[in-house]
């Protein structure tokens, strides 16, 4: 195979879409689990942007359309892309701005689901993610000068980018 990403199969270039996902969701886990870098709401919702992003590029690889089956998926994942990267740039703004002394830091994720109903987690966790709570301003993460959120944000533009470019490129 050609080394060239870009000269790649549909499904080899949507295959590695995915694992790009999955590498990227894995070291999340890894920075939670292991670094002891709980995420905060607007990170949860970055890392369901993930994995829609995955499941779409998957089930694309596997199903290998033609052109207007390519642009529909390629619409899916950039659509998916498109809302990480709102969810990532919002959460780069409510950084900048710095913790707000009046909102409260809530419970992480793991501490709601042991504690509470699976649906009040989730209710929490929508509301908390968009009032724009301190721990979400926290910046406890960074390499090369950008935190997380920032380095989200490049890898939403970067891989919704090559989803489109994959998806409406003409194939000889």
């Amino acid at each position: 195979m050609n080394p060239n990403p870009f000269c790649w199969p549909f499904r080899a270039q949507y295959l590695a879409g995915g694992a790009a996902c999955v590498a990227l969701l894995a070291y999340a886990f890894f920075e939670q689990f292991q670094m002891g870098v709980e995420p905060c709401p607007l990170c949860i919702f970055q890392r369901l942007a993930f994995i829609v992003m995955a499941l779409f590029f998957f089930i694309a690889a596997m199903h290998g359309p033609r052109s207007g089956g390519r642009r529909v998926y390629a619409s899916l994942v950039a659509a998916a892309a498109a809302v990480g990267a709102g969810i990532a740039a919002y959460h780069l703004r409510v950084q900048q701005l710095g913790p707000d002394p009046t909102a409260g830091c809530t419970p992480g994720w793991n501490y709601m689901i042991e504690n509470y109903s699976f649906r009040y987690a989730w209710a929490k966790t929508v509301q908390n993610a968009f009032t724009g709570h301190a721990d979400c301003a926290d910046i406890n993460w960074s390499f090369l000068g950008l935190s997380m959120p920032g380095w989200t944000l490049i890898c939403f533009v970067l891989l919704g980018a090559g989803a489109l470019w994959a998806g409406f490129r003409r194939r000889a």
